[in-house]
């Protein structure tokens, strides 16, 4: 039984990373209300936005570095980033760690999340220069 192939691992640490993110709830998610035509099929979410998957996953893992958590040592691409959300990623950490000498954890915290959405939305989701990064199909 050796290790799986680069490229099953990144997808792998890809998908835990995006199901940590989603928060794997057991309960179902609220029935929408029927639609204007009473339509009885019920329609799917719209897909989340490049934008909001990096602002999701940057500001998580900026998050864990500063708290210093278990998995906070994986590299960028165990934690699912493109380069540019990695650029990002250490910036944030930075600024949060500034933040968390003069004002404390929890306003490091909060200027990590204002950070990375400003960052992310300001960068298009930051998805370019990534050799692992390919658009949906």
């Amino acid at each position: 039984m050796g290790t799986m192939p680069r490229t099953a691992r990144y997808a792998a640490h890809t998908l835990l990373a995006a199901l940590a993110l989603t928060g794997c709830s057991s309960s179902a998610p609220p029935s929408a209300p029927p639609s204007a035509a009473g339509s009885a099929s019920p329609s799917s979410p719209a897909p989340p936005s490049p934008v909001q998957v990096c602002t999701s996953l940057v500001s998580y893992w900026a998050k864990e570095t500063l708290l210093g958590t278990k998995w906070s040592g994986l590299d960028w691409e165990q934690k699912g980033l493109s380069n540019a959300q990695y650029e990002i990623h250490e910036d944030a950490v930075a600024a949060g760690r500034a933040e968390e000498r003069t004002a404390g954890r929890g306003k490091a915290l909060e200027l990590i999340d204002r950070f990375v959405a400003q960052r992310c939305a300001d960068e298009g989701g930051a998805t370019r220069s990534s050799e692992n990064w390919r658009p949906p199909t």
